[in-house]
């Protein structure tokens, strides 16, 4: 599939739902309506592993920042099917401070990075500390996908405790992390919590996200109800 920045544009309108649309504008608010086509995800997905393949893939890839959001998930998916470390660095630098919603980041996963957990490290704590919303949600959530088994380190998750911010994307990702650091790592993640390390939202977001969840057992989860803070 070669195609130019126009075609991949006219190809993307083709493939519209108009009802499917509807469900993105409601469940994406960052997002003008005016920039969403409406384009199921399996469509997007096959489109991008199409585009990956061919001669024009670079000239999209560029072409930042993008008018729609379909071209921000194309972008994304083409840059999770990665296979080139360095390349996969290099296009992320110039992608992520476009990223404008929750859906685009948080389905932007490259598989290279299993193979480069050593030298992704010190990059996702760059991230982490950035001052752009989804940048900070993308950092942590690739360290909840790569770093809560074994690699896991208790320093990980004291790093996500130290973030502080206004902005709800992030403190709902710091929320998710620490929900799934507890069914993966309860005992070595138990005293964040007990010792009230994260602001009182996304203390007690953590804490319902944990007790909705089928990996923790009935008895942590009596426990954790009984952590939940009150607002003053």
């Amino acid at each position: 599939m070669n195609m130019n920045v126009p075609e991949i544009r006219d190809a993307l309108f083709q493939l519209q739902d108009v009802q499917y649309r509807e469900l993105q504008i409601r469940t994406i608010p960052t997002v003008k309506p005016e920039t969403i086509i409406g384009v199921r995800t399996p469509e997007l997905r096959k489109m991008a592993k199409e585009l990956s393949q061919s001669e024009g893939t670079e000239a999209f890839l560029n072409d930042l920042p993008h008018t729609y959001f379909e071209e921000n998930q194309l972008h994304a998916f083409i840059l999770s099917g990665m296979k080139d470390f360095p390349q996969c660095m290099d296009a992320l630098k110039r992608f992520l401070p476009c990223v404008d919603n929750w859906a685009t980041c948080d389905q932007m996963s490259p598989k290279v990075f299993r193979k480069h957990r050593k030298e992704l490290l010190p990059i996702i704590q760059r991230w982490i500390r950035s001052e752009e919303t989804y940048t900070i949600r993308f950092g942590i959530g690739m360290l909840m996908e790569h770093y809560l088994d074994e690699n896991f380190d208790p320093a990980f998750p004291a790093m996500v405790a130290g973030i502080r911010s206004d902005e709800y994307y992030v403190n709902m990702m710091i929320a998710w992390y620490f929900a799934t650091a507890l069914a993966k790592q309860y005992q070595a993640v138990l005293p964040i919590l007990e010792n009230r390390q994260l602001n009182v939202w996304t203390h007690n977001k953590a804490i319902q996200k944990s007790i909705e969840s089928c990996r923790i057992a009935p008895e942590q989860k009596e426990y954790l109800r009984s952590l939940k803070k009150r607002r003053k």
